[in-house]
């Protein structure tokens, strides 16, 4: 028998409940009203200021609150009969300056949509798209009409109910994608077409529904739909289709769509081009060309399937050189892009490439936004998978260490073409992934003589046939080897090659540790050879860049390391490339193979004792916390960055594209130094970097990395045992786990912080504790707490004097009034803000306080205040050249020109929006793209 005491509640179509069988009479428009706002927030507290707006408009009438009071009453009645008077009961409860309605489980229709759809997509992820396509049915199913409906238009467009519908639009997308990937294209045709009906502009489901017609055999409609939509475009945007509908008619219409076409899930996302560049001279290995690229050249079907293609081979033998010339003449089959990675597996510096950054590094480059990276190497390795699901994308994972180190970076669906290099044999790969696994031996002498023939000119090699075939011994057959006596030769034309092979066959070296037991020659005859071949203070500087934690290292930082001003040092490295020590995979970036790594590693242990090596290690790790804090200090002004040693004196950077360029370069190797200090004992400066890096982590959305920089920084803070030191580390790491969504894990930390600062007197800590605070308050949607915490951050910056903080704050604190609906205090604080951040020249702040200006005056309905503080704000924002505020703030001035009549201004706003946001994959595009296309009477009907 069904419980007659459960509450059943719908909000996809009319506002419904239900008590057992029986439907509930919910009175008047406003309870109506009420309730669909306390739906459509699913559980989560409404506070009483949004809840006026949404009933009234900017204008309420003084009997608001009393009204709302009333309403609430009526409802706790109706949906709990017998409740005491002035009883709180469990339903309708109190908490967090308002209201929130409890439902059961999936009591409620929205909850029961977004739960079906989660599982779809993880069904999706995992592989199996027939289930997604039955579990996006049920969830569609569950829609009787617009959300809300039968609630005033008015009072409809003030709740929000934009939001569940761009969730159903992106379902319907979603089921279309699963079901071609399923083979049942038909299956959401109905779906398809009354989606594309309501929304006729809306490319991502125009593409979907042409590609379902081809692949059901309705090629004529498809070309049908393309056009019509094409003249739409054209006649009431003024726009050319993009390129997923364009791609669409292209795969509908081509010689494959007979078969399920393939079609792009998701956000758009970029499209990635990291090869390294091919070698002009790469020359030889054509059997083993032939043998990779002969599945894909005579298997049609072999190119739609993940081909993972496992090089293997001892170190030098040219697996790298192989896998990116064979991925360049394969690269135009991959339209969506190559991502490349070096995974350092077998660096001697011992700094593995860890999967997760990998994962993360590939997801930037796909366009996915920082704050969509889950935590958690298998979440992040799902998203990785669904985002490359449906493309057609080429990865090369470069030196990998093992098979495990390579799993989460495989594409999990058709279409991609996977390329491992690795001296382990992968072994794994081949058994459990199906790898084509290819062995790299060295060159044989005919290869050898063709391979230097490139480079130093047949008619030479042919001089001096026997002198050619010692230098071929000598190097063992091995490219890397054969390129380094190459250089030396190709530098002194006249050189007879008898005086090479003479000075090789006298040079002395080992690399035992990079040695097989197949290979007979000593390898580092040849790199000992090539080392005494350049200048005394460049075979120093080789020797030293072996201590570089890094993939590889600017002119600034070999200077640090050698101990040299930079001009002494610029004509060093270009000595070293000269020899092909060390190679320029960028401009200004200098970087070592592995095995002359290793080589400069053992001179290094030869020719420098222990403290000479620590002083060397010193001035890197100096430097590097030298520029990061100047760095820091331009990102963040109104920052408390950690106070550098007295005496020392670093450089400022000019503007903040300045700071974030170097940062950028050094990022590679940035997070190594902090692991690098904390485990050889330098935990102070490990502190102290991990600090001046807060303002980069949280200024590019690196939270996962902060996450783990604030965690060393943390123990090594422990053991010291010094309370300021750890006070910041558990802050900064409350602010990590805050932005990744730890919010009780950000809580407990930052509570901690708050108190050691308190403890220790920390005026300035205490302050930024309790901004923290109240951003963490913020995402748990408390407002009023928000508003709290920065109030006293007010207070203490005031106390302390610091005025580039207080002006950031004084905007915070006005943006969490005009969130409370308190618009006029809200203008007080943040004026009050504008006239500090004039003063300091923090413009980056100024936009900021404009924008917060103009959403309060937009409140207030003096929209002329509005458009002009929005105008100030954009200006400053395109100047600092940060895309994503500007969109923001062109969202709102949409808004505004909405309110007063001019949907043509509205619209070239949010097309501007969505230019940027589709260029950012941010999945705020989704908003304004469903404002541009979606039936809103208000921009007139599209």
């Amino acid at each position: 028998m069904p419980d007659e005491s459960a509450v059943r509640f719908a909000v996809l179509g009319p506002v419904r409940v239900w008590r057992g069988e029986g439907e509930l009479d919910l009175g008047g428009p406003q309870e109506r009203a009420l309730l669909s706002l306390l739906l459509l927030r699913a559980g989560q507290p409404v506070p009483v200021p949004e809840i006026v707006e949404a009933l009234w408009g900017p204008h309420p009438p003084r009997t608001a609150l009393n009204v709302v009071r009333r309403h609430v009453g009526s409802l706790r009645r109706l949906l709990e009969p017998g409740l005491p008077a002035r009883a709180s009961g469990r339903r309708l409860v109190r908490g967090a300056g308002g209201y929130r309605l409890v439902t059961d489980g999936d009591a409620l229709d929205l909850v029961r949509f977004r739960g079906l759809r989660d599982e779809a997509r993880r069904a999706a992820a995992e592989g199996s798209p027939a289930r997604a396509v039955d579990l996006l049915a049920e969830a569609l199913s569950l829609w009787n009409g617009p959300v809300a409906s039968g609630i005033s238009p008015d009072v409809r467009d003030r709740l929000a109910v934009g939001g569940p519908q761009r969730e159903r639009l992106a379902a319907v997308r979603e089921a279309a994608g699963a079901a071609l990937r399923a083979g049942v294209p038909g299956r959401m045709l109905p779906q398809l077409r009354d989606a594309v009906a309501e929304h006729p502009l809306d490319e991502p489901l125009l593409a979907r529904l042409v590609l379902a017609l081809a692949a059901t055999g309705r090629r004529a409609e498809a070309l049908s739909t393309y056009r019509t939509a094409c003249a739409r475009l054209a006649d009431e945007l003024g726009i050319d289709p993009g390129p997923e509908l364009r791609d669409a008619l292209h795969e509908a219409t081509g010689p494959g769509a007979d078969t399920p076409p393939r079609e792009s899930l998701g956000p758009r996302t970029a499209v990635p081009a990291q090869l390294p560049h091919d070698l002009p001279t790469f020359t030889g290995r054509h059997a083993e060309l032939a043998e990779v690229l002969g599945p894909l050249a005579d298997d049609a079907e072999q190119a739609e399937t993940v081909l993972i293609s496992a090089l293997g081979g001892m170190a030098g033998v040219g697996k790298t050189a192989l896998a990116v010339h064979w991925a360049h003449r394969v690269a135009d089959r991959y339209p969506d892009g190559q991502l490349y990675a070096d995974l350092r597996g077998f660096a001697p510096s011992g700094s593995v490439t860890d999967p997760g950054e990998a994962l993360r590094g590939f997801l930037d480059a796909l366009g996915v936004p920082p704050e969509r990276i889950p935590q958690g190497l298998d979440a992040q390795a799902a998203l990785y998978r669904s985002v490359l699901s449906g493309r057609r994308v080429l990865v090369l994972l470069d030196n990998a260490r093992d098979a495990e180190q390579v799993r989460p970076l495989l594409p999990g669906a058709p279409g991609c073409l996977t390329v491992v290099t690795s001296r382990d044999e992968l072994t794994g790969l081949v058994a459990a992934h199906g790898a084509r696994s290819l062995t790299l031996r060295p060159f044989d002498t005919g290869q050898a003589r063709a391979f230097l023939a490139g480079r130093l000119g047949t008619a030479r090699i042919a001089a001096e046939p026997a002198a050619v075939d010692e230098i071929i011994t000598r190097c063992a057959g091995l490219p890397l080897a054969l390129s380094c006596v190459a250089a030396r030769a190709a530098l002194r034309p006249h050189f007879p090659l008898a005086a090479v092979a003479a000075e090789l066959r006298e040079a002395h070296g080992s690399l035992d540790a990079f040695t097989r037991p197949d290979t007979s020659a000593d390898v580092a005859t040849v790199f000992s050879w090539s080392a005494h071949a350049v200048s005394a203070e460049a075979a120093r500087l080789f020797r030293l860049l072996a201590l570089h934690p890094g993939p590889d290292a600017s002119p600034a930082t070999a200077a640090a390391l050698a101990g040299l001003p930079l001009r002494q040092v610029r004509p060093l490295l270009a000595e070293l490339c000269g020899v092909h020590l060390v190679n320029e995979p960028a401009p200004g970036r200098h970087a070592f193979h592995d095995l002359l790594r290793a080589h400069a590693t053992e001179l290094l242990q030869t020719h420098h004792g222990e403290a000479e090596r620590q002083e060397a290690v010193d001035r890197l790790f100096a430097h590097y916390l030298h520029r990061a804090h100047a760095a820091g200090a331009v990102l963040d002004p109104g920052g408390d960055l950690p106070p550098l040693p007295e005496g020392t004196h670093t450089e400022p950077f000019a503007d903040d594209n300045q700071a974030l360029a170097w940062l950028g370069a050094e990022y590679g190797a940035l997070p190594a130094v902090i692991q690098e200090a904390a485990a050889s004992g330098r935990d102070r400066l490990a502190c102290l970097l991990a600090w001046s890096l807060e303002p980069y982590f949280e200024r590019r959305g690196h939270w996962h990395d902060g996450l783990t920089a604030q965690r060393t920084a943390l123990d090594a803070a422990l053991r010291l045992a010094d309370p300021a030191l750890e006070a910041r580390a558990r802050r900064g790491l409350g602010r990590a786990a805050g932005r990744l969504g730890l919010h009780d894990e950000a809580r407990a930390h930052l509570d901690r912080a708050l108190e050691l600062f308190t403890g220790l007197g920390d005026v300035v800590g205490r302050a930024g504790t309790h901004r923290s605070l109240g951003w963490t308050s913020e995402q748990q949607g408390d407002l009023a707490g928000a508003l709290r915490h920065n109030r006293l951050a007010l207070d203490l910056f005031r106390t302390a004097g610091h005025r580039p903080a207080q002006a950031s704050v004084l905007n915070s604190v006005g943006w969490y009034h005009v969130l409370l609906g308190e618009h006029r205090q809200a203008l007080t604080h943040c004026f009050e803000a504008l006239t500090l951040l004039q003063d300091l020249g923090d413009r980056y702040g100024q936009a900021a306080t404009w924008d917060s200006i103009a959403y309060a005056y937009h409140h207030l309905g003096r929209h002329p205040h509005a458009l002009l503080g929005y105008r100030n704000a954009l200006t400053l924002y395109r100047a600092l050249g940060v895309p994503y505020p500007e969109a923001d703030t062109l969202t709102r001035i949409g808004e505004t020109h909405l309110a007063t009549g001019d949907s043509d201004s509205a619209r070239a706003a949010w097309e501007q929006a969505l230019t940027l946001l589709t260029a950012l994959g941010h999945p705020d595009a989704d908003r304004v793209r469903a404002r541009l296309f979606g039936r809103d009477e208000r921009v007139g009907a599209v």
